[in-house]
């Protein structure tokens, strides 16, 4: 699909608005909150597409299955092996597509589910860390229907307290998910 084409979808068709550019950078682990839905992963691609940037998101080897397969590569899905059947932990796949990568963006959702939860996964962290990639506060906000990059977000040597501060910060940013009551913080987060 071409970037004129993914545009017209995301802001003519489906309303959204454009919040900002892809960063010049190249390879970035770009965060997607809050993740309440499969449509983050549809507003997703069109974004990227309209960008012209090819971001990948791992995904359930399980949907990898004649019709889907060919559609959720076409859209930047890796299958992510699971354990059982010998594959490296989410984490580990993603430093080692940074590393076989000259140039890329990897979308990651760090409530690591659709469901509520108040204690986000600290990944993102291990990810960016070990594979020396900086880290954009993205979010698709349903309620204002915006979708951005986010500005980046410097991480410290203490990941707890780097995502707390993650999590204010979606928290100030006021974003909706498209289902908002399964989007929670942290209890310590006021």
């Amino acid at each position: 699909m071409k970037a004129k084409t993914a545009e017209f979808l995301l802001t003519k068709v489906m309303g959204w608005t454009i919040g900002s550019k892809f960063p010049d950078v190249d390879k970035a682990l770009i965060l997607g909150v809050p993740h309440t839905s499969v449509m983050d992963f549809v507003v997703t691609a069109l974004y990227a597409r309209s960008q012209n940037a090819e971001v990948k998101v791992l995904v359930k080897e399980k949907f990898f299955f004649w019709p889907l397969k060919g559609l959720l590569k076409r859209f930047g899905a890796m299958p992510l092996k699971s354990r059982e059947k010998g594959g490296a932990s989410a984490a580990m796949q993603m430093i080692e597509a940074f590393e076989s990568h000259e140039k890329l963006f990897m979308a990651f959702a760090p409530e690591g589910t659709r469901s509520p939860v108040k204690r986000w996964k600290k990944g993102f962290h291990t990810i960016a860390t070990a594979a020396g990639v900086p880290v954009y506060a993205g979010f698709f906000d349903w309620g204002r229907k915006t979708i951005s990059c986010g500005e980046y977000f410097p991480l410290t040597n203490d990941a707890r307290a780097d995502l707390l501060r993650l999590q204010q910060h979606y928290k100030d940013l006021g974003v909706k998910g498209r289902h908002p009551e399964k989007l929670a913080f942290d209890d310590s987060i006021k």
